[in-house]
């Protein structure tokens, strides 16, 4: 579970503007920080079979988020990207 002090941080990181607290970038940002939690416990809990259909879940709603953003604005997507450190 993801503390609400990573999750306001990752609001922060990714707001476009002061009241931006569920736009796209800000899902992505997110579940990015979900997604490391969770890949850090399958490290060390590897048959937690759960956790990993949570995780691949996870992985597919933000590619549909990140495939959105780039339909839109491909500039806001290659920064996003680079900021959060996603692979394209």
């Amino acid at each position: 579970m993801i503390t609400s002090e990573k999750k306001q941080a990752a609001i922060k990181s990714a707001q476009v503007h002061d009241k931006d607290t569920g736009g796209a970038s800000v899902q992505v940002a997110i579940d990015t920080e979900r997604i490391k939690e969770l890949t850090e416990h399958l490290k060390v809990n590897k048959k937690d079979f759960a956790a990993r259909r949570g995780l691949l879940q996870l992985v597919g709603k933000r590619r549909r988020l990140l495939r959105y953003i780039a339909d839109r604005d491909s500039q806001t997507y290659l920064a996003l990207i680079k900021q959060l450190g996603i692979r394209r």
